[in-house]
């Protein structure tokens, strides 16, 4: 390097992109802003425009080739092409000093993953910002051992690790990379992008999840920016018409402040218009406070839908995983709330916790839905992350979970968007409590009950049935599962299920790729759903169905006159199914209050079944969809957490 020539840094963050729209590389523009506050040399150095998406390889080298350090901010879905980049650069510029952290650095094993791959000069655990500040001003002398948090391989050819400095306890320490201007050259050298908001208020998390990283023990502990700061971000974000904010603490909702934050949202978006949205993961243990936030949200518009996170309701599992001080009854006192002011939420269930069982698992979805949750559970599957409890090999042998590496695929993504390396997870398919024959039962249990309750093709019967006859939302799905085979439609939908769970065991990846409709990944059930409605089998479905349901109320449960009940039901939700070429409203006659019991349900409560006339007319009109295409967009897709695949109706005179 010539003497008085900067030093060139060149971060990389590479986020995943959505509809054409990409984050800003928050966690590097973090460093960025605590390192150009604190050097006490920053004249020397300069800081290149950061490589924030997925890009060809090529690019990337031909980006980074003036690069002195180059920092890797690594997560799940960006470590194999952010080692791909680092070996090959290393190669090209064999002098390059490549850094690496964040949180698929592992904490444990470190010694080997940078044997594994040797062109990682130095890995950096926990908090960033000290020890990228360190590296910096030790990068001339190269006395790594001065710099807390890291390790690396020394001049000797010796692993060495350093101590663990102590986490930033004021947050406000750290300026924001907004207000501070790291992001203002980004966004001018990249006019065409649509940006997203990663922002966190507070870090750290009391909880100790086995499956995740976030309540590691040195991060057990939350600290808080400031709130004038977070004000002033906010404002940021407004002056810059950033529509989309995601909020990456582990627990908002959890600080008292945290609804005067939300209330600043809402009063930005009111008087500017922006942000448009904002998405929070709220705190484990919810409480009316969250309850409050998010009714100030929905009346402001910023909510896309309230994540409830119960993972699992079986008490065994949740001690497994270190889960058990969380309070279910408040989720369902919660849901309840919610339904009461039309507030759609969603449940995150996961699929193959330690300890769970076909059965703990199907009592407890059933239990969800029975306590009001009619709008979504999302069935996840889970997968290891490094650093969490569930990676270690001890815990992995109490409980014998047995794992497949697959394709890391988002949820609707596109087809074309043809990965040049290939993220991977490992997916649990099985545990001592779930064999891997049960965790395809347990998987085919999810999708069928998503896709006749959640997808909405037989809710109202279900909640009508449950309601008229205290038939419970198990034995409904059940009756699909048990008795389904015998149906040529239903038969077929349980076999793709089937093969598809199989398929994931043998490394396939958790969705299902479609050329045809929209060339994206479709989840097993919303596929389907497409299928039966774009492949006119849906009368056929439904003949199946109520034949089946008939069959059980009559030779299982032994309820008489049960059958125009059941039909009324049956064809009141098939005429309520959103449907493209509509351009009419459909009136409709019922002879029992079924629109009635069915909007009283969704808010968490129950009326009797009455006799009657009752005239409906389905609004058909004032959302259409001109093309199956359309349709699968904006209904199946967009719909997904909210559920919205029904029209409305309203009752006429009689």
């Amino acid at each position: 390097m010539q003497k008085n020539q900067k030093i060139k840094i060149a971060p990389v963050q590479i986020n995943n992109s959505f509809s054409n729209q990409n984050y800003f590389p928050y966690s590097a523009g973090l460093l960025q802003a605590y390192a150009q506050k604190y050097l006490t040399n920053k004249d020397n150095f300069e800081f290149l425009l950061p490589i924030y998406k997925r890009i060809p390889v090529k690019t990337a080298l031909e980006k980074l080739t003036d690069a002195d350090i180059v920092f890797f901010s690594t997560y799940t879905w960006n470590i194999r092409i952010s080692l791909e980049i680092a070996g090959r650069i290393k190669k090209l510029k064999p002098e390059i000093l490549t850094v690496f952290g964040g949180p698929q650095v592992p904490y444990e094993n470190i010694e080997a993953f940078m044997e594994k791959f040797p062109f990682i000069d130095i890995a950096c655990h926990g908090e960033g910002e000290k020890a990228f500040l360190s590296i910096l001003e030790n990068y001339k002398e190269k006395n790594w051992e001065k710099v807390p948090s890291i390790s690396y391989i020394d001049r000797k050819n010796k692993f060495s690790r350093t101590y663990m400095a102590e986490r930033i306890s004021k947050l406000d320490e750290v300026p924001s990379p907004y207000t501070s201007g790291i992001f203002e050259p980004l966004i001018e050298a990249n006019p065409q992008e649509n940006w997203v908001g990663l922002w966190e208020t507070n870090r750290g998390c009391p909880f100790s999840c086995t499956y995740c990283v976030w309540g590691a023990d040195t991060q057990n502990k939350v600290y808080k920016h400031g709130i004038e700061k977070l004000y002033e971000e906010i404002d940021w974000f407004r002056q810059h018409k950033i529509e989309f904010i995601f909020c990456c603490d582990a627990n908002f909702g959890i600080l008292s402040r945290d609804i005067e934050i939300v209330k600043y949202f809402a009063e930005s978006k009111k008087k500017y218009g922006y942000p448009k949205a904002l998405s929070v993961q709220n705190t484990k243990n919810s409480t009316m406070r969250l309850y409050n936030i998010y009714k100030l949200m929905s009346d402001a518009g910023l909510s896309k839908g309230v994540a409830l996170a119960l993972q699992s309701v079986n008490t065994d599992t949740l001690k497994n995983i270190k889960r058990q001080n969380i309070s279910v009854d408040t989720f369902h006192k919660l849901q309840s709330k919610f339904n009461e002011e039309n507030i759609e939420t969603f449940t995150d269930i996961i699929l193959g916790l330690p300890g769970e069982t076909y059965e703990t698992f199907v009592k407890g979805v059933s239990d969800v839905i029975e306590n009001g949750q009619h709008n979504r559970i999302q069935f996840n599957n889970l997968s290891l992350l490094v650093n969490s409890e569930m990676t270690e090999s001890k815990y992995q042998k109490k409980y014998g979970i047995r794992t497949v590496e697959t394709k890391l695929i988002n949820i609707h993504g596109s087809l074309s968007d043809v990965e040049e390396i290939q993220e991977t997870q490992q997916l649990v398919i099985g545990t001592n409590s779930m064999p891997e024959s049960d965790w395809v039962k347990t998987r085919v249990f999810g999708w069928i009950t998503s896709l006749l309750h959640f997808d909405k093709l037989l809710q109202i019967p279900f909640i009508v049935l449950h309601n008229a006859y205290s038939v419970s939302f198990r034995d409904l799905i059940n009756i699909f599962i048990d008795n389904g085979k015998n149906s040529p439609i239903l038969s077929e939908i349980h076999s793709f299920f089937t093969d598809k769970a199989k398929a994931i065991q043998n490394g396939d990846s958790e969705f299902c790729e479609s050329k045809k409709w929209l060339n994206i990944w479709w989840p097993a059930d919303e596929l389907i759903l497409i299928k039966l409605c774009t492949e006119n089998k849906l009368s056929e479905f439904y003949k199946e169905s109520e034949g089946l349901i008939s069959d059980y109320l009559k030779n299982r449960k032994k309820i008489h006159d049960y059958e125009q009940l059941l039909s009324d039901s049956m064809t009141f939700n098939r005429n309520l199914l959103k449907m493209p070429f509509n351009s009419k409203n459909l009136p409709i006659k019922l002879s029992y209050n079924i629109w009635d019991i069915y909007r009283t349900a969704l808010k968490g409560s129950d009326i009797n079944v009455k006799k009657g006339i009752y005239t409906y007319e389905i609004d058909r009109t004032t959302s259409k969809w001109s093309s199956w295409e359309e349709w699968c967009r904006e209904v199946v897709w967009y719909g997904n957490k909210k559920g919205a695949y029904l029209y409305t109706c309203y009752e006429t005179k009689k």
